[in-house]
């Protein structure tokens, strides 16, 4: 059965321009990667948690900030790995003087040393304006913002 996530796409509008929120992928596998390696920030779905719920909690587990407010369900998308990634959309805040605190991840590093090394699973955020995001965010993922942006646009008629 694939594996299925969740995840949050925060957003905000500052001079009628669109930013959208994406993570940097921690690890060694990642410092060097930029433009399609960013997303959304997502984890693997629990068997006692909603889909949404999941997406609060990994929100929060990655950024260190708390999301509220209106969710906006963003619908999935799947991966080339087969996961199914669930999203919503809500607004954020510019203000980013929280701490950026995302949980740490454990593995061999270097490979094959028999040494074990933690990493964060989000070593960099940023908002981007849309132009930009569409060009960080994993390809897979794209659709995601497209269905946000529909969004707005709907509810801007």
């Amino acid at each position: 059965m694939a594996k299925k996530s969740a995840g949050l796409i925060m957003y905000i509008i500052k001079n009628k321009q669109l930013k959208i929120f994406l993570v940097h992928p921690g690890g060694p596998y990642f410092t060097k990667k930029d433009d399609g390696f960013w997303s959304i920030p997502k984890g693997l779905i629990e068997d006692n948690e909603s889909s949404l719920e999941t997406a609060i909690r990994e929100f929060e587990e990655e950024t260190g900030l708390k999301p509220a407010g209106e969710f906006i369900a963003l619908g999935k998308v799947t991966l080339k790995s087969g996961k199914i990634v669930y999203a919503w959309g809500f607004e954020g805040t510019e203000d980013l003087n929280f701490i950026f605190k995302s949980n740490l991840f454990e593995m061999e590093w270097p490979p094959r040393s028999g040494k074990k090394e933690s990493f964060p699973e989000a070593d960099r955020f940023e908002f981007f304006p849309i132009e930009e995001a569409n060009k960080k965010i994993n390809p897979s993922q794209l659709p995601l913002i497209e269905n946000l942006i529909k969004y707005l646009k709907n509810k801007k008629n």
